[in-house]
């Protein structure tokens, strides 16, 4: 096994209001277990050697709860973009390490495991970009206006998770071409930059762990993981 110790770093958006969770505060903020939600994927990253530094991305209306609530020498706040991709985007351009690659985890996944990080990080260093994915269970129908067009082979179909990862100089000169020649788009991940400019991303096998925080059925269920 490569030695993995430091050579990477973690950038986690946090900038999403949570709109399908109701509420006054922002998802990442609600108690899970005793605990706010980000804390979670977090304390995680912030404790693995693996990882050099993490960069959250949050609402700027947030940033001082953030900097007040938690503070880490390896953890630094940032505010987040307009869109999940910006966030990111602004996550990336505050990395000061010497790591060569960063994992993008959303917060919302609070479960993470470390046996999936390090899967990532041994996936970047021996194939490239690479996402966490679980496979489709159900059969996937095509339907437009309420009616079925077809149907997709679930064989070749992958549920989206994260981390997103690749290495940090690739994805800057990414957002440079994004700069200069803006997408026609809005992307919802780092694999669909990636992908748009051509780049392989490799899949990481995910589970149902570390599935996302999104309404309040989901938060039920999370809460029971967390006791």
């Amino acid at each position: 096994m490569q030695n993995l110790k430091g050579r990477f770093a973690a950038v986690l958006p946090a900038g999403g209001l949570g709109k399908r969770m109701g509420g006054n505060i922002p998802k990442q903020l609600m108690l899970l277990g005793g605990k706010p939600v980000y804390r979670y994927s977090l304390e995680t990253f912030l404790e693995m050697e693996e990882i050099a530094e993490v960069v959250m991305a949050v609402p700027a209306d947030w940033k001082d709860h953030f900097e007040k609530e938690i503070s880490h020498p390896k953890l630094k706040i940032v505010v987040g973009g307009a869109e999940r991709w910006q966030s990111v985007e602004n996550g990336v351009n505050a990395l000061t390490s010497n790591a060569e690659f960063v994992l993008v985890h959303d917060v919302a996944r609070p479960f993470v495991s470390r046996e999936i990080i390090r899967d990532v990080c041994e996936t970047l260093l021996t194939k490239g970009s690479c996402l966490v994915a679980k496979p489709a269970v159900d059969t996937i129908k095509i339907a437009k206006d309420g009616r079925v067009e077809s149907t997709i082979d679930r064989n070749t179909v992958w549920m989206a998770q994260t981390p997103q990862a690749a290495s940090i100089a690739l994805l800057k000169r990414l957002y440079a071409r994004i700069a200069a020649e803006p997408l026609n788009f809005t992307p919802t991940d780092e694999a669909s930059i990636l992908e748009y400019f051509g780049e392989s991303v490799y899949i990481v096998k995910g589970n149902a762990a570390n599935d996302k925080l999104t309404t309040p059925e989901d938060f039920e269920i999370f809460a029971s993981r967390a006791k």
